[in-house]
């Protein structure tokens, strides 16, 4: 049971940490030192969906889940819903690449939003 809750654990982390390399950038507006944490973090997502390398989380879930006794995903909400978000069945290395130009895309479009409002709100008001 121990085992198992601590390989839960590591999926909800997982999850967490994807969902802040997807949307971290759209944050930066309101807390612009996030920036230092989710550009590394960004970078380390897009490297490893684009070198197909697997996550350190991945094979660390996959121990404590042997350690648990378990050979595979069990029905429970956090096996059935959270870790087909994280492992699509089906994912191919032209999806995995696809999936890093669309995080790096979106990244770049929150950063030069908040960039372009920034620049804009230090030029004051216009047409005055």
């Amino acid at each position: 049971m121990f085992w198992s809750l601590l390989a839960d654990a590591v999926v909800i982390v997982h999850l967490a940490f994807v969902a802040f390399v997807v949307l971290g950038g759209l944050g930066v507006r309101w807390w612009p030192r996030l920036a230092w944490i989710h550009l590394p973090a960004a970078a380390w997502g897009v490297a490893i969906e684009w070198s197909g390398a697997i996550c350190p989380l991945t094979p660390l879930e996959n121990w404590l889940r042997a350690r648990a006794g378990a050979r595979g995903y069990g029905g429970d909400f956090i096996e059935r819903y959270v870790v087909a978000l994280l492992y699509p069945a089906g994912l191919t290395r032209t999806g995995q690449i696809a999936l890093g130009v669309a995080v790096l895309v979106l990244n770049v479009a929150a950063y030069a939003w908040i960039w372009r409002g920034r620049r804009q709100s230090k030029a004051g008001p216009r047409g005055v």
